[in-house]
């Protein structure tokens, strides 16, 4: 009888899990991943590491009450979110987004537009056709007697609402968060491009020389590492640089894109194949639906990484550390990141201990056979559901 197309993943994933050891040694074996001296978070080791989402996790302005994704109480991209991510030892780097403003200052700023409110009208401004001092003029001030613009934001379903956190603090400049977040926090700096625009070669050329100006300025010994949806931006940062890893973001199959480099898994391996990228960041939804696709990244040499809001559950974080997936971007940055820190302790019964059997390779071993019917039970679970 053929089983459920859930049920066979589920059952992929597994199998996916058994081999992730042998695959590691394998890589380990023939000198490692791409570029894994240049990694930080040592990527190329078995293990998984935890990164902040643009800190202690973005904000989900209007959210339905109740959902866990309010329990972040910072603003998102802020020094006050990047600091606290910093003392957690469990969190091995923050994501965050960086555009350039008009005048090429490289900030910190999720979306494309800007919205505010003068009466009561609601007034969206690009951020990238923003003046520096214009873009620091939203939200918070550094100074309280200088007079802000408050801040707006739509909704995934179209709403503007305001934008408002319990734990606020002001916009900043990428040289700002170099200079005041711990030095022994990573840095994980998403290139962020519109969409819907596109771009010709020196307007890439021109933002990706402004972040690195910045990076090369301030970085310092800073674990960092570059990543971005747009790939051509991707090889552009790649041919400019050499000291610091590009990885590719991709939605791994979960939505669809007049660029066809972007609506796969097996696109985002290609991609990063053909300019000698230093890995991928998947939706992990794109992930759990196709796990063949785990192999295929380790037998290339990339480091894998995956972000989404399913890695707010430890239940489908456990379940990627058992196939190898490197590291995990959250919202739930405390909940997460202590999580990971318990199920990656070794897991060895007294028979390995006086084997000569490998830590990582037995604890491995011990993780697939106890898990193996929870792994069946959750998986058709976890990727039928919307998220």
């Amino acid at each position: 009888m053929a089983l459920p197309a859930a049920t066979a993943r589920a059952a992929a994933l597994c199998r996916i899990a058994a081999c992730a050891s042998a695959s590691s040694a394998a890589a380990a074996a023939t000198g490692g991943r791409r570029g894994a001296e240049k990694l930080p978070f040592s990527l190329a080791e078995r293990g998984m590491v935890v990164g902040g989402h643009r800190g202690m996790g973005m904000n989900a302005v209007g959210a339905p009450p109740g959902a866990r994704i309010e329990a972040v109480r910072e603003r998102e991209n802020t020094l006050l979110s990047f600091g606290r991510a910093a003392a957690h030892a469990a969190v091995a780097f923050v994501e965050f987004d960086v555009q350039v403003t008009k005048d090429g200052c490289p900030i910190i700023f999720h979306d494309d537009f800007i919205l505010t409110q003068e009466t009561d009208a609601v007034y969206a401004k690009r951020v990238t056709d923003l003046l520096l001092e214009e873009f620091l003029s939203y939200g918070p001030q550094k100074n309280s007697h200088e007079i802000s613009k408050p801040l707006l934001r739509r909704t995934s379903d179209g709403r503007v609402v305001n934008w408002s956190a319990k734990d606020d603090d002001s916009l900043c400049t990428l040289q700002e968060v170099f200079e005041r977040v711990s030095p022994r926090l990573g840095f994980n700096i998403e290139l962020k491009f519109d969409d819907d625009i596109f771009y010709e070669r020196s307007q890439l050329d021109r933002a990706l020389q402004a972040v690195l100006q910045v990076v090369s300025q301030y970085a310092s010994n800073r674990p960092v590492f570059f990543s971005t949806f747009h790939p051509d931006a991707a090889r552009i940062m790649r041919e400019l640089q050499s000291l610091y890893p590009v990885l590719f973001l991709t939605e791994g199959g979960t939505a669809q894109h007049k660029d066809s480099r972007r609506n796969s898994l097996d696109e985002a391996i290609r991609v990063c194949l053909e300019y000698e990228l230093h890995g991928l960041v998947s939706e992990v939804r794109g992930v759990l639906k196709n796990p063949s696709a785990v192999l295929r990244a380790k037998e290339s040499n990339l480091a894998l990484l995956t972000y989404g809001q399913l890695n707010n559950v430890w239940e489908a974080v456990y379940i990627q550390y058992l196939m190898g997936v490197n590291g995990v971007i959250v919202d739930l940055v405390e909940e997460i990141s202590n999580a990971v820190a318990d199920f990656s302790k070794p897991v060895l019964n007294q028979s390995m201990l006086g084997s000569g059997v490998d830590l990582v390779e037995a604890k491995h071993q011990a993780f697939s056979q106890q898990q193996l019917g929870f792994l069946l039970r959750l998986i058709p679970e976890l990727i039928q559901q919307p998220h």
